[in-house]
This record gives C-alpha cells, sequence and structure tokens, in this order.
C-alpha cells in the first residue's frame, strides 16, 4: 500500500491499511492512523498526528512551518480527527508558542482545492470549505460550519456552529452560530434555517432561534439590549443558549 517512490523518514509512524502515493514525503514527527488514503506528491511534516479515515489529495502540504514571521522553528502541533477529506493543494499548518502551539481539525470535514487553515486554528466537525477558502492564523470555526468559495476569515476571528458565510466574502468580526452572512466586511442576511432541519433541530428550536436573530438583528437593539430579551428563551432552549453565549464571549465584536 506504500509506493516504493514515497519517501518516509525513520520515525514517523504509519497505521495499518493506510495508502501512500508515489513521491510523497511524510516527515518523522508524523503519527499517521489506520485506513488513510494519502495520494501522490502530498508533503506531511509534524509534530502531526492525523487520525484515522483520512484522505489527502495531491499537492496538499500538511502540518508545514506556519507564516508567522514571529514563528522561529519551535516544536508545535497539528492534530487532525478521522475521516476528513483535504482535496488538491490544500495548506494546513501548525500553531505558534505565541498560542497554544497547536492547530486542531476535528472529524468529517471537507477542505475543497486551495483551501487554507493557518497557525492556531481550531476548525470543529463536518464542516465545509469551499475552493480557496482561507482562515487566518488564531481563527476558531464551530462544527457544522461551510465557508463558501474565496471566503476569507480575518485573523482571531470565530465562525459559530451552523453558520454559513457566503462565497467572495470577507468576515471582519465573529459571525454568530446559525448565521448566514455575506459581503466586504460580511454582514447577516439571515438565518440559516434549512441547514439546521436538515441537520434534525425541532420545529420550536428553530423557531426559538429565528426570534433570537430578530432581536439581535432586527429590532434595533444594542447587543446588551437584545442579549436581555433573548436571555429567557436561552434558559428555556438550550440552542438559543449557544447562540447566547458566543455573543457574551465575542472578543472583536459581532457581525452586524
Amino acid at each position: 500500500m506504500i509506493h516504493e517512490q514515497a519517501i518516509i523518514e525513520p520515525g514517523a509512524q504509519i497505521g495499518k491499511n493506510v495508502s501512500i502515493g508515489p513521491w510523497t514525503y511524510i516527515g518523522k514527527d508524523v503519527v499517521i492512523g489506520d485506513d488513510c488514503d494519502i495520494r501522490s506528491n502530498v508533503v506531511i511534516k509534524g509534530p502531526t498526528k492525523i487520525g484515522k479515515g483520512n484522505t489527502i489529495y495531491q499537492f496538499a502540504t500538511i502540518g508545514e512551518d506556519c507564516q508567522d514571521l514571529k514563528y522561529d522553528g519551535e516544536p508545535t502541533e497539528l492534530i487532525i480527527g478521522d475521516n476528513n477529506t483535504f482535496r488538491e493543494c490544500c495548506t494546513i499548518h501548525r500553531g505558534t508558542i505565541q498560542d497554544d502551539s497547536l492547530t486542531k481539525i476535528g472529524s468529517n470535514n471537507l477542505f475543497m482545492a486551495y483551501t487554507h487553515v493557518a497557525h492556531d486554528c481550531i476548525v470543529g466537525s463536518h464542516c465545509i470549505m469551499a475552493n480557496n477558502a482561507s482562515i487566518a492564523g488564531h481563527v476558531h470555526v464551530g462544527d457544522w460550519a461551510i465557508l463558501g468559495g474565496m471566503v476569507g476569515v480575518h485573523q482571531f476571528c470565530k465562525i459559530g456552529d451552523h453558520a454559513f458565510i457566503a462565497a467572495n466574502s470577507l468576515v471582519l468580526k465573529d459571525a454568530p452560530p446559525y448565521v448566514m452572512a455575506s459581503g466586504h466586511g460580511a454582514s447577516p442576511f439571515g438565518l440559516n434555517s434549512e441547514g439546521l432541519k436538515r441537520r434534525g433541530f425541532e420545529k420550536d428550536a428553530i423557531l426559538a432561534i429565528r426570534r433570537a436573530y430578530k432581536a439581535l438583528y432586527r429590532q434595533g437593539l444594542k447587543v446588551d439590549e437584545a442579549l436581555a430579551e433573548i436571555a429567557p428563551m436561552a434558559e428555556q432552549y438550550p440552542e438559543v443558549q449557544v447562540f447566547a453565549e458566543f455573543i457574551k464571549s465575542s472578543n472583536r465584536g459581532i457581525i452586524r
């Protein structure tokens, strides 16, 4: 399953039933879980830990030194979960000691061609980054988030669970859970109701989220005023609690 023209450095740990194509390079500080499919011309450096069932297409670069000018060769880490797909020319960089020395990606994500995950980013599970989408350093992306093609996310921004960022958007502030956003910089234009239905959210929960969205974005309230109106709904619906807590914890401020 490992092509004779692949280069596997001594010290690399390769799991069971792993396929590695020709002209692929695996560094010495790399751990690859079972059932991974790594195509030709892939570069994986470390320290990097990759879980089970991941597919990495040609010309992807995984676990390379980051592009932060402060980085000085420290042994930072990349951790990747299970069943992710990294399409052609993806670039995923390790962390820096200025943060937690870690870039981390969950499971069941799709990173389309030419996507970029910078240093110290945390990406959840079940996310999609479409072609050429890029997230800068220290960005956090929640579960089930979708970033359209050519989306750019400014450093230190957060994208909430189930958020949908339309193609060609530039995100300069935090995008709350469930929100659809677009533009330069991105602003909200509705609720990702269809996505919530597909993922099994109850009708009552979606209605409560819609009311919380309207309080924040449609009633002309300040953020603190909107949070006060949302509070009773948050006590009743955990889904709204997630929405409210994200807003409260925002450091950069939310898109408006």
